[in-house]
């Protein structure tokens, strides 16, 4: 049982678990409908209950979840449904995040405004599965709103899934396709030749990249160390391996282990010779 605390639309309330004081957001259809601040109702198990105790990177969570228009509440809510039903155990707290970048994407597009992210193709390819789920969005918002979003909006939608699978900020998933970019970015000036990102070599460089940062972030390390041999058969793609390791260490905020960079090396002249055949 609940005592409604707020109600934010029909299928829409902040209420209180009886005999407590902690607040949630409860997302339902009809949860809201003909509901009064005090009384006490009872949940269904089809509602989502999502706790506004801790704080975001907006703030407050409940100052937050009052202030999003709560049709991006819904919005958010069923593509974090499709989400679980792709990969079966996620994490819903990226609702509040989720509905407040929608709702800014749907006012850019209603003002004809665009967000453009270089990194879209990199992250079609990086979070493919992701890419899917977000991309499924794009009908909810339309079905709702009657906006089409771009592809670069549906970009960062994706991150926000990746954000609820994976124990990876938004942004951590931005730097690592910011290092993928940065990757091809050095080996198609060095070839002078733009990379297929369709190609075998260029998804073999993105998992490694994505699992390499993954290492990194939970302190792991390579144990065979292959620096000696792929600096001596490939010194150009070690040098811009270690450009981008330097690089992609201060953006992490982290050392990445040195036995990375001959590994990504590899998967650099890979690329090269790709490009050069």
């Amino acid at each position: 049982m609940y005592r409604v605390e707020k109600v934010l639309n029909h299928n829409a309330l902040i209420g209180i678990p009886e005999n407590t004081t902690q607040e949630y957001l409860i997302l339902g259809k009809g949860v809201g409908f003909g509901k009064h601040v005090g009384e006490t109702i009872d949940i269904t198990d089809d509602c989502k209950i999502y706790s506004l105790k801790e704080s975001t990177e907006r703030g407050d969570k409940k100052d937050l979840a009052t202030s999003i228009d709560p049709v991006y509440l819904e919005i958010s809510n069923e593509i974090l449904d499709g989400a679980e039903a792709e990969f079966k155990t996620i994490d819903r707290d990226v609702l509040l995040p989720l509905a407040d970048h929608i709702e800014y994407a749907v006012k850019r597009s209603k003002n004809n405004e665009q967000l453009r992210n270089p990194l879209t193709d990199d992250i079609r390819v990086l979070f493919h599965a992701e890419f899917k789920v977000a991309e499924k969005s794009k009908d909810i918002i339309y079905d709702r709103l009657g906006v089409n979003l771009t592809d670069d909006e549906i970009g960062y939608i994706a991150l926000h899934i990746h954000s609820s699978i994976m124990d990876q900020a938004v942004s951590q998933a931005m730097q690592m396709a910011e290092a993928v970019r940065q990757c091809v970015n050095l080996v198609e000036a060095e070839t002078g030749k733009g990379i297929d990102i369709q190609s075998l070599s260029y998804n073999r460089l993105l998992n490694h990249i994505r699992y390499m940062i993954a290492r990194t972030l939970k302190g792991e390390v390579i144990k065979l160390d292959m620096n000696d041999y792929v600096n001596a058969m490939a010194a150009n793609s070690f040098k811009m391996a270690t450009k981008i390791c330097d690089e992609l260490g201060k953006s992490l905020g982290k050392v990445i282990d040195s036995a990375e960079i001959g590994y990504l090396a590899l998967h650099i002249e890979r690329i090269v010779r790709d490009e050069i055949d």
